[in-house]
């Protein structure tokens, strides 16, 4: 990390769930934060203030990652006010489960955009600043659903699986410039996203999971915030499991 200068994270998807844990995890380790959100702004400056109450610094960012104009915008804006993002945490996330005989395409196009593309666009748009500072943190919230397939779950899955592929890419591509990238796969954590399945599917997942229990938010956050630190920066392209198990 460049001397004196003040590390600054961006983080998508913030305003709950791991990526709310996350930002107060980030802000707890000493780096401004900004909360990056798409429809939840309430959500988004409630995690600000508890990352204020906990004495770190934090912004609320709108930006749809599927759109490029908005990303631009929302870096542009995380510039001006708490300086270059150099650690990068791609969560932003979307599902719709559904068998593929009978899936729509908006729908399979919707969860491309967010979970993939999305990434790609906040990806491309962070590096230019981390290849000229030659440090950088790029952490991928990908899913267990990419190591191991999920029926229902086929373009989950499958843009969570290109999630994974497009972390070891990029981190041949940057690794000898001081920028890891890597990915991190949830298990089945309690949040709003998975608040829609059924008792019947939640079970099945717990039995499947040799830990016995749902994950949280906190847990996968504080793999996140290990990848994201200065301590890390021999960890390069790995995908780390968070699931209690699961995919083992």
């Amino acid at each position: 990390m460049p001397e004196g200068e003040r590390t600054v994270a961006l983080v998508t998807g913030a305003s709950r769930g791991i990526g709310s844990a996350t930002c107060l995890a980030l802000a707890r380790t000493g780096l401004a934060v900004a909360v990056g959100y798409r429809s939840d702004p309430e959500g988004a400056e409630e995690t600000v203030a508890k990352a204020r109450a906990d004495g770190g610094t934090a912004i609320a960012v709108s930006i749809d990652v599927r759109d490029e104009v908005s990303v631009d915008g929302a870096f542009g804006r995380v510039e001006a006010e708490l300086g270059r993002v150099r650690v990068l945490v791609n969560n932003a996330g979307y599902t719709r489960d559904g068998l593929a005989v009978k899936y729509a395409t908006e729908q399979w196009d919707a969860t491309v955009e967010t979970n993939l593309t999305g990434a790609f666009l906040c990806t491309r748009r962070a590096l230019p600043g981390m290849l000229k500072a030659r440090w950088g943190r790029i952490v991928n919230v990908a899913s267990a659903a990419a190591l191991r397939g999920n029926a229902g779950q086929a373009a989950y899955s499958a843009s969570k699986a290109g999630l994974v592929g497009l972390t070891k890419s990029l981190a041949r591509e940057v690794g000898g410039r001081g920028i890891t990238v890597n990915a991190v796969c949830p298990g089945f954590v309690h949040t709003r996203m998975t608040e829609p399945q059924s008792e019947e599917s939640r079970q099945r997942y717990l039995e499947m999971t040799p830990a016995g229990r749902f994950g949280t938010p906190e847990e996968v956050a504080s793999v996140i915030a290990c990848l994201a630190g200065p301590e890390a920066g021999y960890v390069n392209g790995a995908v780390v499991s968070v699931d209690g198990g699961l995919t083992a």
